[in-house]
C-alpha cells in the first residue's frame, strides 16, 4: 500500500496539474471506487460540476482536493489506486474507475484503480489537530511532516501504549503515514527491533525514531517513492525507484549495510517484518 512519500508525490503531481481547474464533469464507472459516498453516483458527480479545485493537500495516506466552499474530494489510493493526469483523447484505462474532465478542455483527472481497494468521496471540512481536514479522517493523527505535528504529545501517547513498537508505528491514530516499508526502514536506523515495547522507550530514543522516519521517507520522497510493481505510480504514470536504497525491507538474507550481518525476515501482523539481528537485537522477553 502505498505510505507517505508515494501519496506525498501523487500531491504534487496533482497540485501542479489541476489546482485552480474547474470541473466539467464527473464520470463514475464503477460504484465501488465511491462506496463511501453514501448518497452515490449521481450525488457525487452533482456535486463536482461546476466547483474549482484548490491546492492538493495530504495527512499521511489520505489527500484531498477542496473545493469552493467548505468541502473536498478525499481520496485514498489502497493497494492499486492511481490519480492519473492524462489527455481527454487517451484511450480509456482498462481499470479506470473514476473520470473526471475540466472546463478547459485540458488534462482529465482519472482514477485508476484494479484492485478497486481505494475510494473517492466528496466530504465537509473540519477542523483536526490544527488545521482543516476531510470529517472521515479526523481521528487520523498528524503525520512527521505537519507544521502541527507535535512530538513531545507524540513520546507521552507512545509511552502509554503497552504494545510493541512497531505496532504503534503503524497506528495511524499515534502518527499516520508511516506503513511496513519505512516502519522497518526507521526501525533499522534507529537501531531498534519492532518487538520492542513502545512504553520502554525514552524520550531520546523516540525523538531519534521520528527523526529516523522523516529523514528516510525525505530520502524517499526524493526519488519518486518506493513502486515494488506497476500499480504505484505517479500523476503521470512514472514509477518511483526508492526500493533500490532501502537497507533492510525485502532483503532477506542480503548483508546489512552497515555490519554486514544477514538480513532476518520474520512474520508479522499477515505480513512481513525485516531487520537487523547484529544492529536490532531482538529485547530479551521477547527473544525468548
Amino acid at each position: 500500500m502505498p505510505e507517505l512519500p508515494e501519496v506525498e508525490v501523487v500531491r504534487r503531481g496533482l497540485e501542479r496539474w489541476v489546482r485552480g481547474r474547474v470541473v466539467a464533469r464527473a464520470e463514475v464507472l464503477h460504484p465501488r471506487a465511491i462506496r463511501r459516498h453514501v448518497p452515490g453516483a449521481e450525488e457525487f458527480a452533482a456535486q463536482l460540476k461546476g466547483r474549482t479545485i484548490g491546492t492538493a493537500e495530504r495527512r499521511g495516506k489520505y489527500l484531498w482536493l477542496p473545493l469552493d466552499g467548505t468541502d473536498a474530494i478525499l481520496a485514498h489510493l489502497g493497494m492499486s489506486g492511481q490519480l492519473l493526469v492524462v489527455e481527454p483523447d487517451t484511450a480509456l484505462e482498462k481499470h479506470l474507475r473514476i473520470r473526471i474532465t475540466f472546463a478547459d478542455g485540458g488534462p482529465d483527472l482519472r482514477f485508476v484503480d484494479q484492485r478497486t481497494f481505494g475510494h473517492v468521496l466528496v466530504t465537509p471540512l473540519a477542523e483536526a489537530g490544527g488545521r482543516q481536514v476531510p470529517e472521515p479522517i479526523t481521528h487520523i493523527a498528524a503525520d512527521p511532516f505537519e507544521e502541527h505535528f507535535d512530538e513531545a504529545l507524540f513520546a507521552r501517547r507512545l509511552r502509554a501504549r503497552r504494545t510493541e513498537i512497531k505496532r504503534a508505528l503503524l497506528n495511524q491514530s499515534l502518527i499516520s503515514g508511516v506503513g511496513n516499508i519505512y516502519a522497518d526502514e526507521a526501525l533499522w536506523r534507529a537501531r531498534l527491533h519492532g518487538t520492542r515495547p513502545a512504553g520502554a522507550l525514552t524520550g531520546p530514543k523516540i525523538s531519534q525514531l521520528v527523526g529516523a522516519a522523516r529523514e528516510v521517507m525525505t530520502e524517499a520522497l526524493a526519488q519518486g517513492g518506493t513502486s515494488f510493481d506497476s500499480l504505484y505510480v505517479n500523476v503521470n504514470g512514472e514509477s518511483g525507484y526508492f526500493e533500490r536504497s532501502l537497507a533492510v525491507y525485502g532483503r532477506r538474507d542480503e548483508p546489512c549495510p552497515r555490519c554486514g550481518a544477514p538480513i532476518v525476515r520474520e512474520s508479522f501482523m499477515n505480513r512481513s517484518s525485516y531487520s537487523c539481528p547484529r544492529c536490532q537485537p531482538r529485547p530479551r522477553e521477547t527473544a525468548a
